[in-house]
């Protein structure tokens, strides 16, 4: 039987490529995006065309998960039109690339907004809904980053992405008892499909960003680059919106899911450290949360 989904920043990138991916097998998905009526009108005449020519369940709703009000109408919206809802998919997020020091203090509260008390806002109109059924699935879009390789020029976006992951664990901890199932998804690098790199901010303070380029000229350029040759040839962003659908369609989701074919060890690091969670939880007399 369908499920009724609410993917975040679905107007592209993986997002778009998972609502797609859910309604293809056979439940009932709603694409949150900005703007459905501005800049991302073009994305939401594309997803009614995808319904109609694939007979899809889908729909878009106005989601700013940087604003309580929007989260909440959204939510409000849904449930009222479903009469339920069963998966929240946490995917909206935001790139930089550039020396840390150049960033604001201001530019990484805004990535932090986006990327973590975006999941928040979310959360807190959603889940009183699924805790009221006793039941319900939270997805969280990750990166390999929290634990794996990561290349330098990239730090406030991988700040972002650990602080997501750490609320993550610790929301899988409280929502069990509720019914409520967590997954991760840990998606490597991937350099090709999504609009990451090529929509990624830039430093405000240009003139330390220009400093560093005396002796680190060039330096994105060539993580870029390097992040691409490891990139296998059949990598391909389609797998990530796959996973989402397998542990969204499993009788029991996985806690956690990696899709890196660059395999920059992130999965190695996260089996330890949830093994130790799991232990730790144990020692506590908490073995019902693991």
């Amino acid at each position: 039987m369908g499920k009724v989904i609410v993917v975040t920043g679905a107007s592209s990138g993986f997002g778009a490529l998972t609502v797609r991916a859910l309604a293809r097998a056979g439940h009932t998905v709603y694409a949150g995006m900005r703007e459905t009526t501005g800049r991302n009108a073009p994305a939401v005449a594309e997803l009614g065309a995808f319904g109609a020519e694939n007979n899809a369940d889908v729909h878009a709703v106005e989601l700013d998960v940087q604003s309580q009000a929007s989260a909440d109408a959204a939510i409000e919206l849904i449930i009222a039109e479903q009469g339920h809802l069963d998966v929240v998919v946490h995917n909206a997020g935001h790139m930089v690339t550039g020396p840390a020091e150049a960033f604001t203090p201001e530019q990484y509260a805004a990535l932090y907004d986006v990327n973590v008390l975006g999941t928040q806002r979310v959360n807190r109109a959603a889940l009183p809904h699924l805790r009221g059924r006793r039941s319900g699935h939270v997805v969280w879009v990750g990166s390999s980053s929290t634990r794996g390789g990561t290349p330098p020029y990239l730090a406030p976006y991988f700040a972002a992405k650990a602080a997501m992951d750490a609320v993550a664990v610790s929301y899988r901890a409280e929502l069990l008892r509720f019914g409520i199932e967590t997954t991760i998804v840990v998606p490597g690098a991937f350099t090709h499909g999504t609009n990451h790199f090529a929509h990624s901010g830039t430093p405000a303070d240009g003139d330390v960003a220009k400093a560093y380029e005396e002796l680190y000229p060039g330096l994105m350029d060539q993580v870029g680059a390097r992040l691409a040759e490891l990139e296998p040839p059949w990598a391909s962003v389609s797998a990530v919106a796959d996973a989402i659908v397998d542990v969204v369609d499993a009788e029991k989701p996985p806690f956690r899911v990696h899709i890196d074919p660059s395999d920059d060890g992130a999965e190695v690091v996260n089996k330890v450290a949830d093994r130790v969670r799991s232990e730790f939880l144990r020692r506590v007399e908490l073995a019902d949360l693991i």
